[in-house]
């Protein structure tokens, strides 16, 4: 029985990883954080088949126990502060977690178990203000945020102890993946939500920031199982993990309220624009500028290619798909909370 230690449990891509790995008869341990409230999230469901180890990213002694105990034949590590407007307001603590994080639980492996595979979680944003459209494994980075620059660091140190100490240590450099399970204070999720609430009559508007951004949006089960199989391969790599597909923000929006039996007419533009529900003159979505990033990240659309063949990866969840499930599940979980 393979052993796998995943950081990050119990977040989105933890907690599916996790079902991933034990249908796969993995021994599966996840680090938590401790608390004075112990807070499972995404992995409430899992307490009774994952062993869970407490540790932080930022305690190298912690990491260290963490793989003593586990003796894990793979770790991925999908810690982080993740919310890209958070490491404006916390760039040091999220450079701490995802830039420095990453050299702590490297350095664990490298003193406990130095021949286990790790996968470290890179994101698309890296490459910020892209330098090629698409973005590949071979893109330039330029990262627009405390976020993307403290991945970066992190994506560089992978590389760095695979180089230097011949560990097995790759990255996925996974462009946006959503779920049901996806955090409200990320734009989808936030969207979403908001829909379902407009719709049973408990809010009346959204308020969003830049429209025009462009995003490549797929599923987070579908990209866990990209993580999984790059560890399987005979030498480690580093990947792009995408859908080749870009959409804007304002298309998002505007499928998520048609899920829900609601069409939208757009007016405006800009700092000025808002969408009315058709045939009526309510407003139910604006632009809020304070929503706006310091810098932004205008188009990320990613190319998959290497991982589609040399790891025989494809995803499975469309973007309509994608976009359906999670008003869906918002509708149900607004509908369940006011019986």
């Amino acid at each position: 029985m393979k052993s796998a230690l995943i950081t990050g449990i119990t977040g989105q891509d933890g907690s599916y990883l996790a079902e991933l790995l034990l249908d796969k008869g993995y021994k599966v341990y996840g680090l938590v954080r401790r608390k004075s409230k112990l807070d499972f999230n995404n992995a409430q469901h899992l307490k009774n088949k994952v062993e869970f180890i407490f540790g932080d990213m930022t305690d190298l002694a912690s990491l260290i126990r963490a793989m003593k105990i586990s003796q894990a034949d793979e770790v991925y590590n999908l810690a982080a502060q993740s919310f890209v407007a958070t490491s404006w307001e916390s760039p040091l603590s999220t450079a701490e977690i995802d830039a420095l994080g990453v050299t702590n639980i490297l350095e664990a492996i490298r003193t406990v178990k130095p021949e286990a595979r790790f996968y470290q979680a890179s994101t698309s944003e890296m490459f910020g203000m892209v330098q090629e459209i698409p973005q590949k494994e071979t893109t330039p980075f330029y990262p627009r945020s405390p976020y993307g620059v403290a991945k970066l660091y992190g994506h560089w140190i992978t590389k760095n102890y695979r180089e230097s100490y011949g560990m097995y240590a790759c990255s996925g450099i996974l462009f946006n993946h959503e779920s049901e399970r996806r955090g409200e204070e990320f734009v989808t999720r936030k969207i979403t939500k908001a829909v379902a609430r407009i719709k049973y009559g408990l809010q009346d508007t959204l308020e969003l920031g830049n429209l025009d951004a462009r995003r490549d949006w797929g599923h987070s089960k579908d990209y866990v199982e990209a993580m999984w199989l790059m560890l399987q391969q005979e030498e480690p790599d580093d990947y792009v993990i995408s859908t080749g597909e870009t959409h804007q923000v304002r298309e998002f929006v505007t499928l998520a309220f048609k899920v829900a039996g609601m069409e939208l007419d757009w007016h405006g533009e800009n700092e000025n624009e808002y969408a009315i529900l058709q045939g009526t003159d309510k407003v139910v979505v604006k632009v809020n500028p304070k929503f706006y990033r310091p810098a932004e990240v205008e188009l990320l659309i990613g190319d998959c290619k290497k991982a589609e063949t040399k790891l025989g990866w494809k995803r499975k969840v469309s973007y309509e798909q994608l976009v359906k499930l999670m008003v869906e599940n918002d509708l149900k979980l607004v509908e369940s909370s006011m019986k």
